[in-house]
C-alpha cells in the first residue's frame, strides 16, 4: 500500500491503516520523544499522545510537504505542550543581551552517554538545547514554542551547554584517573 493510500485510509478511521502507520513511523517518532523527555516512560507516553493527535488531525494534512515532517512537528509540539504551562520553563532574569558561547566537543563520548546527560538536564534547559542544537530552531522560534522570551532561550541554552560541559569534563577526568590507576597498578 502506498503512503497516499495509507493516509487516505487513516483519514477514514481505518484501524488497520492506523496500526500500519504506527508500525512504520513509531521508531522515528519515539526517537524524537526520547530526545525531549526525561526518561523512556515519559517518551512512551508522549509517543502515544502524538499518535492520538496524528490520527485526530490527519484530515488536516493536505499532501503539501513531507508527511513524515508533518508528523515530526506534531510530535515535537505534543511533547512541548506538556512543559509549556509549567513555571520552571521561565528564567528569573531575561536580561541576556548576547548569547553565551560554551565550547564543548561532544565527539569523544558515546551517543548513549550524551543522550543520558541531555535527558538529565532540567526541563527548561533540555528543551531549549534540543530545539536549538539538535533541531535547528532559532531563539525566536523557541521562545514562541515555549512561551518565553528570546533572552530566556539564549540563557537556557548557555546554561544547558555549561552543565553538559561540566558533566563531560567530570566523566573524562574520572576516566583518566581510572586509566592511571590501572596503568600504575600497585606503584601508587
Amino acid at each position: 500500500m502506498s503512503l497516499e493510500e495509507l493516509i487516505e485510509k487513516c483519514k477514514k478511521g481505518d484501524r488497520r491503516a492506523q496500526e500500519q502507520l504506527y508500525r512504520q513511523y513509531s521508531n522515528i517518532l519515539f526517537g524524537i520523544c526520547l530526545k525531549y523527555s526525561r526518561n523512556k516512560s515519559e517518551a512512551e507516553d508522549s509517543l502515544h499522545d502524538s499518535f492520538m493527535t496524528i490520527y485526530e488531525k490527519i484530515g488536516q494534512y493536505k499532501s503539501k510537504g513531507s508527511f513524515e515532517g508533518w508528523m515530526k512537528r506534531i510530535t515535537v509540539n505534543t511533547v512541548l505542550q506538556k512543559y509549556r504551562k509549567e513555571e520552571y520553563l521561565k528564567v528569573v532574569s531575561d536580561n541576556v543581551e548576547e548569547e553565551i558561547k560554551v565550547e564543548t566537543d561532544y565527539s569523544d563520548i558515546g551517543l548513549q552517554t550524551l543522550l543520558k546527560y541531555i535527558q538529565e538536564l532540567p526541563n527548561k534547559y533540555r528543551l531549549t538545547f534540543n530545539l536549538y542544537v539538535l533541531d535547528g530552531f532559532t531563539h525566536k522560534e523557541i521562545s514562541s514554542m515555549l512561551g518565553t522570551s528570546t533572552g530566556t532561550s539564549k540563557s537556557n541554552l548557555a546554561r544547558a551547554r555549561m552543565i553538559l560541559k561540566e558533566r563531560i569534563e567530570k566523566r573524562t577526568t574520572k576516566a583518566i584517573i581510572g586509566i592511571l590507576i590501572i596503568a600504575l597498578g600497585d606503584s601508587i
